[in-house]
């Protein structure tokens, strides 16, 4: 059921929804695109139809679209009230605990943003509307407007394009990180990208994929959609495992792979390494566009490389078999670096109400830009291709 309208211009109505399935499906799809599957109104409603978004565990949709004169969906964007930072990566925890410690009220907060998902898409669904520069800014306006209409702190946006940026004005404070990506170079094979890499990463990442070899695991690709239902459901246990072990909660529930598996088919890829043909490991890819995009990973056995095996290798030569232009194994791990992973910026932006808030955030993200900017010049120095190849 839609939330009260507020007026965006004119020309536009805004309205909030507090489930996407009171958005249809096609018209928010159209706005989406295919290129990123996260954004897709079968990724967001099967996060809140499978029991993944709960308001106990800090989620609340609050979808945004914008609406002309005559009633048809003009842009959109995923949009959720937070009761905490959990399951963004851009983290801001920081900032509440000062602002908390100051006696005022972090949270709740408003995000744009897709769940558990540092991945970057569009945020701003405007399709390709000619007049998609001014879409992007009155949804911009409309979450900042949202947010203050109902007293909260602050709206943040993460996970940006590039094409998105435009829609923000100078309200919004600006912040970026560093994520590693892999860009295919029309490599013929995975020799062909080993080749391309210093001697000693090449050598490293062999010998990784020998011990892998000779551990007696069988280690594939394979759609999801072919698995059955005992077998996607160890799939999901590996996940849950990996959670368990390093104290954290596992938020996505079987069902909800069930469903990806039936919505996304080819779409969907899990490296699986099978002992004796029983799943003992896994890693969990979807595809959008021209890119593959790692997501989770688990196992029950502790073997050297396995890891990097399924997380990465079977990823690079799946995209290589696929002529996928980029290769995105998911957020953090400077280890990525030495496996032909290369530093690619991730961009957000934050609209804060209390003046004191904002202007000690800004502070903090100004040292936070130096700083980082830094550490990119760093990594890139240490490129681990012969010719100190960078990201495009």
């Amino acid at each position: 059921m839609a939330l009260p309208q507020s007026p965006c211009h004119s020309t536009l109505a805004a309205r909030f929804h507090d489930s996407i399935d009171a958005i249809d499906a096609a018209a928010w799809d159209a706005l989406a695109g295919e290129g990123n599957p996260f954004v897709s109104h079968a990724f967001l409603g099967g996060l809140e139809r499978c029991g993944c978004i709960r308001p106990e565990w800090g989620w609340q949709p609050h979808h945004l679209t914008l609406h002309r004169a005559d009633g048809s969906l003009a842009a959109a964007a995923p949009l959720y009230l937070k009761g905490n930072s959990h399951g963004e990566y851009v983290f801001d925890w920081n900032w509440a605990g000062a602002w908390e410690r100051a006696g005022g009220a972090y949270y709740p907060k408003l995000l744009c943003a897709v769940p558990y998902s540092p991945v970057p898409g569009p945020r701003l669904l405007v399709g390709d509307a000619g007049d998609g520069v001014a879409l992007r800014a009155a949804l911009a306006r409309a979450m900042r407007e949202r947010a203050w209409s109902l007293g909260l702190s602050s709206v943040h946006a993460n996970f940006l394009i590039e094409a998105d940026l435009d829609g923000f004005d100078g309200e919004w404070l600006a912040r970026f990180d560093w994520q590693y990506h892999w860009h295919n170079r029309d490599y013929g094979g995975f020799d062909d990208f080993l080749a391309a890499l210093r001697h000693k990463k090449r050598k490293n990442i062999r010998q990784e994929r020998a011990t892998v070899a000779a551990s007696g695991l069988d280690c594939t690709m394979q759609r999801a959609d072919a698995l059955d239902a005992d077998e996607l459901a160890t799939v999901h246990a590996l996940y849950l495992a990996t959670f368990d072990e390093k104290g954290n909660h596992a938020t996505l529930t079987l069902e909800f792979f069930r469903h990806l598996a039936a919505q996304f088919g080819e779409a969907m890829q899990l490296a699986l390494a099978r002992r004796a043909g029983q799943i003992v490991a896994m890693a969990l890819f979807l595809r959008g566009g021209d890119t593959l995009y790692g997501r989770y990973w688990g196992s029950r056995e502790q073997v050297p490389g396995l890891h990097f095996e399924l997380c990465y290798y079977l990823g690079i030569d799946h995209a290589i078999a696929r002529r996928l232009q980029r290769f995105e194994p998911g957020a953090q791990g400077r280890h990525k670096l030495a496996r032909g992973f290369l530093p690619s910026r991730t961009r957000s932006r934050h609209a804060i109400a209390p003046p004191a808030l904002r202007a000690a955030v800004a502070e903090a993200l100004r040292h936070e830009a130096a700083a980082l900017e830094h550490v990119g010049e760093e990594l890139l120095a240490h490129s681990p291709y012969a010719h100190g190849d960078r990201a495009p």
